[in-house]
């Protein structure tokens, strides 16, 4: 068995973990640290590491939520019939466009109309027993008061000792009798108006049931199914047609609840149909509520859909736009990660002891990646970010910064 092979690969073995996994404690132990405090001559720059910055500025970056969702109709409803009878209108087929107030389907009205006339006569007739009720409430008052004269003039002949208690009594008895008749009177006049009540109560519910012979389209939409046909039975509750309004048409999204905070009601939204259309909207509605199942909130986009062509149920990909935030547009082979598995970058900063630049690295968060770069967030408004060189770096290595001529964006 050979030695020297394997003599050399524990060597190299061991060099290699001492430069990886121990790559701090042998450039503390060179006293590369050291040199940051001391001013550095001219003869030790050779020493310093050559790293290329590139000088980055902080811009505002417009933000989004990209949302998968479907286009649902802004309204749908299903006709139903409130009376029953007959269907005695020609269908109206599925796909034609109706407006508010239009024909669906009429009804036979079979003897309503003969019930109407039978009802106006009942409140002809209540109405003609008014005056005889009142005419009688007015005899009654009449006798009434005839009634408290002979009460008054026996009463005085009474005590002037010309008449006798009995006539008294007798008139008195006559004075109720006539109050009584008053009552009955009035009586009769609260009986005959609770028949006029009655009798336009009547005739009101019999016309409402006339009106509802005639079933209307409630708003403007498409049919979505073929009205009832010609001499079918409706029942009340049974259908009549379904409608469906498309414009505006709805987009309806879930956004997770890490997101929910950057959508506001009012903000503008687009989307992408899977045919490839594209169209433009404004949030409506967000949800304060989360589903109990995925944990997303509700969101709905009213977009105009004039011409008709986007349907109900249809995919779609949504981009809400929110507020916007300052972020640095970076190449990604500039990121790198420190010995935690933090992810960041290496920067060049000036130490204001000895005016000597240094590496020191910052952690960034990747807010969105482009063909142009990463665009990155966290870090100064201004910042000198190696893009060559980080990976031979750690914090406080003293380095020879070059400007990049180009930025590479």
């Amino acid at each position: 068995m050979r030695i020297m092979p394997l003599l050399t690969a524990i060597i190299v073995s061991i060099a290699l973990y001492a430069l990886v996994f121990e790559r701090e404690s042998l450039l503390s132990f060179a006293q590369v640290e050291s040199d940051i405090e001391q001013p550095i001559d001219d003869t030790a720059l050779i020493n310093l590491i050559s790293v290329v910055i590139m000088s980055s500025q902080a811009t505002t970056v417009d933000s989004a939520v990209i949302l998968r969702g479907r286009t649902e109709a802004a309204r749908q409803v299903t006709v139903a019939s409130e009376t029953s009878g007959l269907v005695i209108s020609e269908p109206i087929r599925k796909g034609a466009f109706v407006q508010t107030g239009d024909l669906l389907c009429q009804l036979d009205p079979g003897t309503r109309a003969a019930q109407l006339a039978e009802s106006k006569a009942l409140l002809a007739e209540a109405r003609g027993r008014i005056p005889e009720a009142q005419a009688t409430v007015m005899e009654a008052n009449a006798r009434v008061r005839e009634a408290e004269i002979n009460v008054n003039v026996a009463r005085r002949l009474a005590e002037d000792g010309f008449a006798s208690e009995t006539r008294l009594i007798s008139v008195e008895a006559t004075l109720e009798a006539a109050n009584a008749g008053v009552q009955r009177a009035s009586s009769q006049v609260i009986s005959a108006q609770a028949g006029i009540e009655g009798a336009q109560a009547s005739v009101a519910a019999i016309m409402r049931e006339i009106e509802r012979l005639n079933i209307t389209a409630p708003f403007s939409g498409l049919l979505e199914s073929d009205t009832s046909e010609l001499g079918s039975l409706m029942q009340p509750g049974a259908p009549c047609a379904t409608i469906i309004q498309l414009d505006p048409i709805k987009l309806v999204g879930f956004v997770p609840e890490a997101d929910v905070s950057q959508i506001t009601v009012g903000a503008m939204a687009g989307a992408q149909l899977t045919t490839g259309q594209e169209v433009v909207g404004q949030v409506t509605f967000l949800s304060r509520s989360a589903d109990e199942l995925t944990r997303t909130f509700r969101v709905e986009i009213r977009v105009p859909n004039v011409d008709q062509r986007i349907g109900d149920g249809q995919t779609a990909e949504i981009i809400v736009a929110s507020d916007g935030y300052m972020a640095h547009l970076l190449p990604a082979s500039s990121l790198t990660l420190n010995n935690n598995g933090t992810i960041g970058i290496r920067a060049v900063v000036k130490n204001d002891k000895n005016n000597q630049d240094f590496a020191q690295f910052m952690p960034v968060s990747i807010i969105r990646d482009t063909i142009d770069g990463i665009w990155v967030t966290g870090l100064p408004d201004k910042v000198d970010v190696i893009v060559v060189g980080q990976e031979y770096v750690i914090d406080g290595v003293p380095v020879i910064a070059t400007m990049r001529q180009e930025t590479g964006k």
